[in-house]
């Protein structure tokens, strides 16, 4: 595993990362989540040996960071942010040069960058220079690179920045595909990437961490969890509000219905109302909202339980900080 214990950086008076302690085991894929500026690239660094921390160690595969740098280097495969590379060189010898610093020569070296750049998809572009390529490509040419040596960790910093929607699904594909083997820590600020590719997440905020949990963990920890979305056809609405109000285990309702103005919805001539009904902490109230429906012989037109917002739970948890 990975595991980083009391992890601390300042830059001069500036605590970039505050005493921050979490494992990461194999077939696990942590989403690294927080603002820009929270101290996630600064993290990453340090486990990957790039910065010395102030205080604290981490430790790959056992080999610690501090004591152990080139060992735990040995283990690691990093995308750092924005891919950076030798664009003056052509992507095969840049992969060749990239084996040749691990260590391999020979047939193993050509084999392992062939191999690399059919699983990257790169054999169209293998003697293009890299600073002609898209952005895309490019970050392929850094995925390839991190790859190169089948390590049992990666660590990639931002790996999704910049790319269209395609790209984008391209290497969620890639990463979700590596995590069943191995160990990966991605950084994001995108809250997409986190529900799209990860199994567990961890919120930054100035430096320290603000929350630690699967996807599903830190939705519920949003205000609209278990709330329950409603649309009415042909129910007034103050008559809905009135009754749905004293529905047990109900917090709160609120109208949701668009406007005349807004294009405010139909159907068969009946006008459709839309309420969103707000559950006490920890109760659910999606069966005592469906009975008393049921009673009023009401017409329900869509009824949703909402899984919760991770934009709000993320908002909620950093706001006011911007972490170094």
């Amino acid at each position: 595993m990975i595991a980083v214990q009391s992890l601390t950086r300042h830059f001069g008076s500036i605590k970039a990362v505050d005493n921050i302690s979490f494992t990461v085991g194999k077939g696990e894929i942590l989403g690294f989540l927080g603002p820009n500026g929270a101290g996630k690239s600064t993290t990453m660094k340090m486990i990957t040996t790039f910065l010395p921390p102030t205080s604290g160690t981490a430790t790959v595969g056992g080999f610690d960071v501090i004591a152990q740098p080139l060992e735990a280097r040995a283990k690691i495969g990093y995308l750092p942010e924005s891919s950076p590379s030798y664009r003056d060189m052509n992507v095969f010898d840049f992969l060749m040069f990239a084996a040749e610093v691990r260590g391999y020569d020979g047939d193993e070296r050509l084999n392992r960058v062939k191999k690399i750049m059919e699983t990257c998809n790169l054999k169209e572009v293998a003697y293009q220079q890299i600073d002609t390529l898209s952005k895309g490509f490019r970050q392929r040419v850094g995925f390839a690179q991190a790859f190169l040596h089948d390590p049992e960790y990666l660590i990639l910093d931002e790996p999704t920045d910049g790319l269209d929607p395609n790209q984008k699904q391209e290497v969620r594909n890639l990463i979700k595909q590596m995590g069943r083997e191995k160990c990966i820590i991605l950084s994001t600020h995108i809250l997409e990437e986190v529900e799209a590719v990860c199994s567990r997440a961890i919120i930054i905020g100035e430096g320290k961490i603000v929350a630690d949990g699967s996807p599903e963990e830190l939705r519920s920890r949003s205000k609209l969890h278990g709330a329950i979305t409603l649309e009415l056809i042909g129910v007034e609405a103050k008559d809905a509000l009135a009754g749905l109000e004293k529905v047990q285990f109900v917090d709160r309702v609120t109208d949701l219905t668009p406007s005349a103005a807004e294009g405010g919805a139909e159907k068969n001539g009946k006008k459709v109302i839309r309420l969103r009904l707000y559950p006490m902490s920890g109760k659910s109230i999606a069966h005592e909202t469906a009975s008393f429906i049921h009673q009023k012989n009401w017409q329900v037109d869509g009824f949703t339980v909402e899984k919760g917002d991770l934009n709000e739970v993320f908002y909620s948890l950093t706001k006011g900080g911007v972490a170094r």
